[in-house]
């Protein structure tokens, strides 16, 4: 694809959307779980319209779509290009103040809001592949929300691109917009048959020329400690308090294994997520991750087994231990239509880009996509540091993830 005249919108894009707070929320039981989501929504549906995208819409749960027609005349699959406009609870996503910083020369980037939040390469490695490239970081106090504003800006230019050179030739492209991607809720509401599309690609991925097609499977887990509530003052042989069984419970977990800061690669874990209650009623949260779908039984039986345990060496507790399945490893999907990550290969290469085949230690919309009908494996858009106040991103990678998309839409053109 010839793009080296095209004037890039990505980082004016991102710069925009990343103002619009977008903050997921797990506790809630709405959808999209905060509806200041659609707040962005209703931004790109005008922009989408702008460009010429008549039918761009925004539903009642704050999916956004549109389509991009084809300029070819024989018929090939309808490609989907997805990216959700939530960002993660993790840090907040209010008053994000970006910030470009030009032509990166490698040293510390000190955040002017907050100046012990520094930026460095030997926090960040990503970073030392970066010199010379323009870096957009927040300011110190907010994530920047480029997970996954980026792949919004990304997916949004390659629609100016595209609308501005008819030349290039594709079969009908769809955009999806999701909101509640953060809290495992991205496509819970979605209407496949008004989606319409046969294969796609998440935006929502890291490093330059990194292709995701295996994410983790994953489930959730509920543990409810009952205890016996007393009067503090007249207690004894009485109360029996679920918090302290809880922190038992906590306390039993392994040390040096079974967790997200102590696995790697291939390795699954068993994480807490979130303890509350009172001494009559405690409720532990976890999320359980494994590539491979039946080690989420053993994992959760393993764990049931700790609570057991803990739970009677104390008479007169009881508990309750609920899972919820949440994703599937999309490669169970994909493995049987190998060719759509070849074309996203084949597009890189193109692109002079050298692909790099990652495992998602996690999972995407498209995890759930592939199982939906939409074999779906993540494309790079160049965010880093996600959920954190050190999160920045690359123009220039987000530019070459517009190229590779450009280059995509062209190779599935040839595939009748």
């Amino acid at each position: 694809m010839a793009i080296e005249g095209y004037n890039h919108s990505v980082a004016d894009r991102l710069m925009k959307y990343v103002q619009i707070d977008t903050t997921a929320d797990p506790n809630s039981d709405t959808f999209p779980s905060t509806m200041i989501q659609k707040d962005l929504g209703k931004v790109l549906v005008e922009e989408l319209k702008s460009l010429g995208i008549d039918d761009a819409e925004m539903d009642e749960y704050g999916y956004v779509f549109g389509t991009i027609k084809g300029n070819i005349e024989h018929q090939v699959p309808t490609v989907c290009f997805c990216s959700h406009m939530d960002t993660a609870p993790d840090v907040t996503g209010k008053n994000v103040k970006p910030i470009l910083h030009k032509s990166y020369d490698g040293n510390p980037i000190t955040l002017p809001d907050d100046t012990s939040q520094v930026i460095t390469t030997d926090q960040h490695p990503y970073l030392k592949e970066k010199i010379g490239d323009d870096l957009i970081t927040a300011s110190g106090k907010t994530l920047l929300g480029a997970d996954d504003k980026a792949g919004v800006a990304c997916i949004m230019d390659f629609a100016q691109y595209l609308q501005e050179h008819p030349e290039v030739k594709h079969g009908d492209i769809r955009i999806l917009f999701t909101p509640d991607e953060e809290v495992g809720r991205g496509v819970d509401h979605l209407d496949m048959d008004k989606l319409n599309a046969d294969y796609g690609y998440t935006l929502d991925g890291g490093v330059l020329g990194s292709i995701e097609d295996e994410s983790f499977s994953a489930d959730a887990v509920t543990i409810t400690v009952h205890g016996i509530s007393a009067h503090p003052g007249y207690a004894k042989n009485k109360l029996i308090n679920a918090l302290k069984i809880g922190g038992e419970v906590l306390a039993a977990l392994p040390k040096d294994s079974w967790s997200p800061e102590t696995t790697e690669g291939r390795e699954g874990f068993v994480h807490p997520v979130a303890f509350d209650g009172i001494q009559e009623k405690a409720t532990l949260q976890f999320i359980i991750r494994d590539h491979e779908t039946n080690q989420l039984a053993e994992y959760e039986k393993r764990l049931e087994n700790i609570v057991k345990n803990v739970v009677h060496k104390h008479e007169g507790a009881t508990y309750e231990f609920e899972v919820k399945e949440q994703y599937r490893n999309m490669k169970e999907i994909l493995k049987d239509v190998p060719f759509v990550t070849d074309y996203a290969i084949q597009a890189m290469k193109k692109a002079e880009i050298e692909p790099r085949p990652v495992i998602i230690r996690g999972g995407t919309d498209g995890s759930r996509l592939s199982f939906m009908g939409l074999p779906c494996p993540n494309l790079f858009t160049g965010e880093m540091a996600i959920h954190s106040k050190h999160e920045y991103v690359s123009v220039q990678d987000m530019e070459k993830a517009v190229q590779t998309m450009g280059e995509l839409v062209q190779i599935w053109a040839e595939h009748k």
